[in-house]
């Protein structure tokens, strides 16, 4: 084999332009490869957005296989592109959005149908996809048209509604009593309803604002839940552990009862007898005390003992010498405090 210094350098100058191109273009186009890469981009026209948002989950049957890539402004519709990977989509494949969290996040799910495989350039068209009923908004809503309403007035008109009718059959007329009822209570309520819808708006305000507070809450909770779950088998092997342990250390006292009985037997009595001297005891290391807080005093300067010996030196012709005088009265109380 030639070494490279004996070949063309005009076929290797080609040769390494083409690999390095071939590299340049597999790193910039490597989310689209078929194996390596993120996967298999298509589109889908909605009629509203619903809150769907770039890296949006996309699922096949409840399993994630995707995300969404890209939500644009087309004409009255919303054009959607999402990429799916390793999932089978049909020409009849239809699409929904649907409401992922309590909080409002969506997901597109995909409903795979159809006898041939859907061509990426194909998008999803309109008839076959749908938009969830976003409850909040809908309340929202509710809450704003119904404070518009004129209570007085839709009162009257129950009051006219019943007044014309008031020669009518008993069973009507019992019927327009209650329509009439209702209105007094509904105008004698319009206070508090009102209080009561100002308040529904307050609160839709406020979870809007706790939006990323209450996510986080919920998100902590399921890991809160998920490290529980897993430590649900450690917490089977202690309570399994305990029962073992039990039922050993029942069997240790049912095998040795001849031994423990008289055993425990002494230890009562000896509880007994501590019980009965209970005073003793107590007055005992009462007069313990001062005797080792002296010991201690002694003990504690260094490695010697503090001590005070009475009588070793006597006064002899004016100078201390040790001299010991059975006929001497000495005084034993030292006036410095003793001495080594």
């Amino acid at each position: 084999m030639r070494s490279f210094s004996e070949r063309n350098p005009a076929w290797i100058a080609v040769v390494g332009t083409v690999l390095l191109v071939a590299g340049f273009l597999a790193t910039f186009y490597s989310e689209s490869l078929p194996v390596i890469g993120r996967g298999t981009t298509y589109t889908a026209h909605f009629a509203e957005a619903a809150g769907l948002t770039t890296s949006s989950e996309v699922r096949v049957a409840g399993v994630k296989v995707g995300k969404v890539t890209d939500v644009r402004l087309d004409g009255t519709e919303v054009v959607v592109a999402f990429t799916v990977k390793d999932a089978w989509l049909g020409d009849r494949t239809s699409a929904a959005i649907k409401i992922k969290t309590l909080l409002g996040q969506k997901y597109v799910a995909l409903e795979p149908d159809g006898e041939e495989e859907l061509d990426p350039d194909d998008p999803i068209p309109l008839e076959r996809t749908t938009v969830p009923f976003d409850i909040a908004e809908a309340t929202s809503g509710l809450a704003t048209n119904l404070e518009e309403i004129d209570v007085e007035q839709l009162a009257d008109s129950f009051r006219a509604m019943s007044a014309s009718f008031e020669d009518t059959p008993a069973d009507v007329r019992a019927m327009l009593d209650g329509l009439s009822g209702l209105a007094k209570t509904i105008s004698s309520r319009d206070e508090e309803l009102a209080t009561l819808l100002r308040s529904m708006r307050s609160v839709s305000g406020t979870m809007a604002d706790l939006d990323g507070e209450v996510e986080d809450l919920l998100v902590d909770g399921d890991l809160l839940l998920t490290e529980l779950d897993a430590r649900r088998d450690a917490m089977r092997l202690l309570l399994r552990g305990t029962r073992q342990l039990s039922r050993q250390v029942v069997g240790v006292i049912g095998d040795n009862e001849e031994v423990l009985a008289p055993a425990l037997a002494k230890l009562d009595r000896v509880s007994r007898i501590l019980q009965r001297n209970e005073d003793h005891i107590d007055e005992a290391l009462r007069l313990l005390g001062p005797y080792y807080t002296l010991l201690t005093d002694a003990t504690g300067s260094g490695p010697w003992v503090d001590g005070y010996l009475c009588g070793l030196f006597t006064e002899v012709d004016g100078v201390q010498r040790p001299h010991l005088d059975p006929d001497r009265q000495r005084n034993c109380h030292p006036e410095g405090g003793g001495g080594r």
